[in-house]
């Protein structure tokens, strides 16, 4: 976010002297004035958000520059403002959610930092548009903001075009023209002990090798093989174009220490018939403590809520009694099995 922010002050100190207020910010109805103030009163609404730990809407302030302030008093509010949302970001802890409405009423911090720098980003970029001088945005920074927020948009030749084409500001071939979007933040699914936190791209790309996900501390030091597995899974389908993140991983945390102890996911979207398949894992010392069944229970219900699904299914080998059991206790019932595997269902209340 900082090193948006800085490149964006760099490029816009050089064109101070242009006429700001009478220049249309690229495709924007805004003028590249209107543009810049925009940008610094998002800077500072994520921090108060943030700060604030607003649960349910936006801090009521509003930040206007004063009267006589020129461009380039502009571009110091927005590095000043940048600098507060940095701050802001580094103090608020990795738990913490605020209201943020797309597209399940909140974010986390890293939600946060990566709407932060695209709106840096791309406005900067509209200023840039509209006054007639280069820009191109670090691939880094774009590719930083396209996992974390886009998990929808499939990677494209580059970060940067594949950032402007999901925005509406550019073209891919092969790719329709975007004339709506929004970003999407992680969904959180809460139970009495545990929060079940949607896994971005970002986070699957990381526990899918070595690493623990980039912010997650773990019962035993790192996730057992089958998260890592399914983290997998959740990439390849994000770089197929064929990701839904609400339909992937789940890591599950537990409440009173921030300790994740495990994850769960389904391993697609709901077929035409409303059966989708759900799998999960903990780490060896979680086990035996219901945990596996209270998420269970949490994100079957939540499925089962959508419109599109009517029953959950879950294949577990024979001789897993311990997997077998935790499906019991959630109300999954066995319909069929083999020599290797037992499938179980779950459906909604009314279906046979």
């Amino acid at each position: 976010m900082e090193q948006a922010v800085d490149e964006c002050a760099e490029l816009l100190g050089t064109v101070t002297d242009r006429d700001w207020e009478g220049t249309p910010a690229g495709r924007l109805t805004w003028s590249c004035r209107e543009t810049a103030v925009h940008m610094a009163e998002d800077l500072i609404a994520y921090a108060g958000q943030l700060a604030g730990r607003e649960p349910e809407g936006y801090t009521p302030f509003e930040i206007s520059l004063e009267e006589g302030a020129g461009n380039a008093d502009a571009v110091r509010v927005i590095r000043t403002m940048g600098a507060l949302f940095a701050a802001a970001i580094r103090t608020t802890p990795r738990q913490v959610r605020a209201f943020h409405p797309y597209p399940f009423r909140d974010a986390n911090r890293e939600g946060f930092a990566a709407m932060g720098t695209a709106e840096v980003l791309l406005h900067t970029h509209d200023i840039a548009e509209g006054l007639g001088v280069a820009y191109e945005a670090d691939s880094g920074l774009c590719d930083f903001v396209l996992r974390r927020i886009f998990p929808h948009v499939q990677p494209g030749p580059t970060p940067w075009q594949t950032l402007l084409w999901a925005t509406g500001r550019g073209e891919l071939p092969g790719r329709a023209p975007v004339t709506e979007w929004r970003w999407s933040n992680n969904l959180v699914i809460g139970t009495d002990r545990l929060t079940l936190e949607g896994v971005t791209p970002a986070v699957a790309d990381d526990l899918a090798t070595i690493g623990d996900g980039g912010c997650f501390e773990w019962l035993e030091g790192s996730p057992a093989e089958g998260t890592r597995v399914g983290a997998g899974l959740v990439f390849k389908q994000y770089e197929d174009g064929v990701h839904r993140p609400e339909w992937g991983m789940y890591v599950l945390v537990r409440r009173e220490d921030d300790q994740a102890l495990g994850a769960m996911g389904f391993h697609a979207v709901p077929d035409e018939a409303g059966r989708v398949e759900i799998g999960y894992d903990l780490v060896e010392a979680a086990r035996g403590q219901g945990y596996a069944t209270e998420a269970l229970r949490a994100l079957s219900e939540w499925a089962l809520a959508r419109d599109e699904v009517r029953t959950v299914v879950a294949n577990v080998e024979r001789d897993n009694a311990p997997s077998r059991g935790v499906l019991t206790r959630a109300g999954f019932t066995a319909v069929a099995e083999n020599t290797e595997q037992v499938t179980y269902e779950l459906r909604e209340p009314g279906e046979r």
